[in-house]
């Protein structure tokens, strides 16, 4: 019988686990990137990027990072140099279809009278169903001509959450950056789109505006301080404060031994927990509020919070359950000391000729440039790229925070997975074990249980990351409860959950990719 062909749309890294397990698995895959290389938000950013999370988390099981790789936090030039290594190295890139996009995806051979019908995901709970098929419609990226229409039995859908669809914030009318007359207003996407030498053009000698307090708006802010100084200030208009960690031993303590083993996940409830291990959540629930104060406390200290007005009003397990942890850029608020970054809170802004206006002050912040560094709508990608109005409402979140069983598969759309939307203490540690999940799946290792079953399960976790992640909800992480999801994964795999020697070590000892090297 001639393999199945399995699309994999994207380049990223989950792209390239996805095509190495589907490969491994006798399947053919084939990678649609729209960019020209690999590497997905790594190919556009900033130039001081650097990986959030240490290289030995953030690594493939399998593929250990080169010796000459001596920091921590490698750069993103390094971060791209590993991926091409490893996508060399298991013979992916000839799998890969540069610049070509995929405008939409038509699933076809089943009525959605059929599709409402299902009790099991696609009929049987199986990978493939009998001539039904997904057709893709493929352009080339920079022309949008049509280059062909391409025939699947699976979709993988690796299209990443942080990229493509800005996210633009609502603004009264006649507020919105249309209202800016004197300068310019762009979102962070664009600008990490610019050559470093052209972003610095941009920026210099200019009044910036930087709008959010993660990731892109602390090192764009931190970007304009080292360029202009304090004779042209950089602002940081910011809506919450959270807890930016100034390091990952928060008094010595690496934080992976306080939020990264199965003792600290036994701190929190579980979705589908037993009575015992709720029982337990509720009797640790002192030493859950301990280690959250370790870190508070070392924040506080080390940032001295309070004299900048920083100090977050909600706690720090809330951040690092919502995954809304950014370490600051180095010697950030000595820049706010000598005046080249200066920090404004308010709930909301409007945009006049000038500038920008905020609640509460009657002057407008005068700017030549802002930039909108407020994320990105992945939902809307997810949703955008079905032709089906059927699928496409299926795929809208609306107060859901991820209407997906083992944060990947749909329960009532078939033949399809969505890997790397969903967030983690690091991102290629999850893609890649749950790339594996599919691929073990596709090859008919398992079957996935009931839609009843999976809709459930979905509830479960939903319940649960809204409780501890509160208003943040919305960013679908898991990093408080990694190692219980992964459990999952290896349960339906037939892999034994228990991945390290030893009653202790299991319990105490952080879990990292090596664990998941084999089966």
């Amino acid at each position: 019988m001639e393999p199945k062909k399995v699309a994999i749309i994207g380049a990223g890294v989950s792209g390239l686990a996805a095509c190495k397990f589907t490969l491994s698995k006798g399947f053919i895959p084939i990678v649609f990137e729209a960019r020209g290389a690999i590497g997905g938000v790594w190919t556009e950013t900033l130039q001081t990027t650097a990986l959030q999370t240490p290289k030995d988390m953030y690594r493939f099981s399998d593929f250990p990072w080169p010796k000459s790789v001596t920091e921590e936090f490698p750069k993103y030039n390094q971060v791209l140099d590993y991926l091409k290594s490893y996508a060399d190295h298991f013979g992916l890139m000839k799998h890969i279809r540069f610049n070509t996009r995929v405008l939409s995806i038509d699933y076809e051979g089943c009525s959605d009278e059929e599709l409402d019908g299902w009790n099991l995901w696609g009929g049987s709970g199986e990978a493939f169903g009998d001539r039904r098929k997904w057709r893709l419609n493929v352009v080339d990226a920079h022309t949008n001509d049509p280059i062909e229409e391409v025939v699947v039995d699976f979709v993988i859908l690796c299209i990443g959450r942080f990229s493509d669809v800005p996210n633009i914030p609502e603004f009264p009318p006649n507020g919105g950056p249309e209202a800016f007359k004197s300068g310019k207003v762009l979102h962070s996407l664009q600008y990490s789109a610019m050559d470093f030498d052209s972003a610095s053009k941009l920026i210099k000698n200019k009044q910036v505006t930087v709008v959010g307090f993660q990731k892109s708006a602390l090192d764009l802010a931190m970007e304009c301080a080292n360029t202009n100084g304090p004779k042209n200030p950089c602002t940081v208009l910011y809506k919450t404060a959270h807890w930016n960690l100034p390091d990952n031993h928060p008094w010595g303590i690496p934080l992976s031994f306080l939020y990264m083993n199965r003792f600290a996940e036994l701190l929190i409830h579980k979705p589908g927990e037993n009575f015992i291990l709720y029982l337990l959540a509720v009797l640790l629930s002192p030493i859950r509020w301990f280690f959250a104060k370790i870190v508070e406390t070392h924040a506080k200290k080390k940032h001295k919070l309070a004299k900048y007005g920083m100090i977050p009003t909600h706690s720090f397990l809330q951040d690092i359950s919502s995954c809304q942890l950014a370490s600051l850029p180095e010697k950030f608020y000595e820049k706010v000391d000598e005046g080249s970054i200066i920090l404004k809170k308010s709930p909301n802004f409007m945009f006049c000729e000038e500038g920008i206006t905020i609640q509460g002050q009657t002057k407008p912040i005068h700017s030549d440039l802002v930039i909108l560094a407020t994320g990105f709508r992945g939902d809307q990608k997810l949703k955008q790229i079905f032709t089906s109005a059927t699928h496409r409402n299926r795929m809208t979140f609306r107060d859901a925070v991820n209407p997906l069983y083992r944060q990947c598969i749909h329960p009532r759309i078939p033949q399809l997975a969505v890997v790397g939307f969903t967030e983690s203490p690091s991102n290629m540690f999850t893609s890649e074990i749950r790339c594996r999940w599919v691929a073990e799946f596709l090859a008919g290792t398992f079957k996935l249980p009931s839609i009843k079953e999976m809709e459930k399960d979905i509830a479960n976790w939903e319940k649960i990351l809204k409780h501890y992640s509160g208003p943040f909800s919305k960013r679908a992480c898991f990093a408080t409860l990694h190692i219980w999801y992964n459990d999952q994964l290896c349960n339906d795999m037939g892999w034994n959950p228990k991945r390290k020697k030893g009653f202790f070590a299991n319990l105490f000892v952080p879990f990292s990719p090596l664990d998941y090297a084999s089966p």
